[in-house]
């Protein structure tokens, strides 16, 4: 982010109109619009869209943070009273989140490569919070044991990308997963 504060105030302003106009039709046309399509609605060149996002995973990094600081935030609240009813309900409004997010589940499975230092990882903001919420549902034993945050993380986005646009059947098969298929 340090590198953010230190462009100059056309820099900024050429940062944030390219952020609004992916987060626009990344809503509209999903995750794979077009960088060119991007940088024409925003009004500047592909090489600048490329000095300020070297990768279409970078820009979707920006476009998704608020929304997954958010989501973080409400994880970090959890009181840690009901543990495993924290940890499921958490990773249902992650997954209708994703679901309902045009091509973020895919881009969060595509993991943080290629991301600068000064990027803030939407997956790793995710594990962050996900492993705190995994450690106290094991430590009440809610959970299979071996069972990773990073291995509940796959299993969210997995079923997002299945059901993308379809949040209740999304939230549907979740709970199907968490609670298993047997009697």
């Amino acid at each position: 982010m340090e590198q953010v504060k230190r462009l100059r105030a056309d820099g900024q302003r050429n940062r944030e109109r390219i952020v609004a106009v992916a987060a626009e039709l990344v809503a509209k046309e999903g995750a794979q619009v077009s960088l060119e399509e991007i940088a024409r609605k925003a009004g500047v060149g592909s090489a600048t869209l490329h000095r300020h996002f070297p990768s279409r995973q970078a820009l979707l990094e920006v476009v998704f943070r608020d929304g997954v600081a958010q989501l973080c935030e409400r994880a970090a609240a959890q009181p840690g009273k009901a543990p495993a009813a924290e940890l499921a309900d958490w990773l249902e409004e992650v997954t209708v989140y994703t679901a309902t997010h045009r091509g973020l589940a895919a881009a969060l499975l595509a993991g943080p490569d290629g991301l600068s230092a000064e990027d803030i990882c939407c997956t790793d903001m995710l594990l962050k919070v996900l492993k705190v919420l995994v450690a106290r549902a094991s430590s009440v034993g809610a959970l299979q044991a071996g069972a990773t945050a990073e291995d509940l993380m796959m299993l969210a986005n997995a079923i997002a990308v299945a059901n993308e646009n379809d949040p209740n059947t999304a939230r549907r098969v979740l709970r199907l997963a968490l609670t298993g298929i047997r009697r």
